[in-house]
């Protein structure tokens, strides 16, 4: 049973900030982690899982279509795929039109997340250069989650989280450090 969940959309510079956060970062057996990082359309090896596998014990799996979303773990959206969450919380892989300029999609991603866990999840966006993600985060919002971004003066480009903060109240902006220890505070109650 999912009782919390994170996700978390990124963009240019986000790599080096998304592994900084799974460093530090503690997640509960009825928890689940989803990551969606813009990736090349070309990049269809497990390359970038692997670069985010060395920064924690905890397990990074690239989803497969209708696979079911298990507690303890982190997903990755997979390259050139939408990650959908369907209501029954399987993966639903989707190779449906770019999303801004994107496939994966964060807004994709954190739409159908905001539907299905509403006010039992958190929305992180990162550093990016388009404004995919903002219109997610307001979805998140609207349905009772909570919202971070990472603070404007922290990202390698501003553009997303700037987006977002336009668009919707936002909950916390903070820096990288401290977004993971928000991600534990937020967890805390279920450990």
């Amino acid at each position: 049973m999912i009782k919390k969940v994170a996700v978390i959309g990124g963009s240019a510079g986000s790599i080096r900030v998304t592994k900084t956060i799974l460093e530090n970062l503690k997640i509960p057996e009825q928890s689940a982690v989803l990551i969606c990082l813009h990736r090349l359309q070309s990049d269809n090896t497990t390359g970038l899982r692997d670069v985010l596998q060395y920064s924690t014990q905890i397990p990074i799996i690239e989803p497969n279509h209708r696979e079911a979303i298990q507690g303890g773990n982190i997903y990755l959206a997979p390259a050139n795929y939408h990650l959908v969450i369907e209501p029954d919380l399987c993966f639903n892989l989707s190779s449906s039109p770019l999303v801004q300029y994107s496939r994966p999609s964060i807004d994709v991603l954190f739409l159908s997340a905001s539907e299905v866990f509403q006010e039992n999840m958190v929305g992180v966006l990162l550093t990016g250069a388009n404004k995919d993600g903002a219109f997610g985060m307001k979805s998140i919002r609207i349905n009772g989650g909570m919202t971070i971004v990472q603070d404007p003066t922290d990202c390698f480009i501003d553009t997303m989280p700037k987006a977002a903060m336009s668009i919707t109240a936002i909950d916390h902006i903070l820096d990288t450090n401290n977004i993971c220890n928000q991600l534990n505070d937020y967890f805390k109650d279920i450990m």
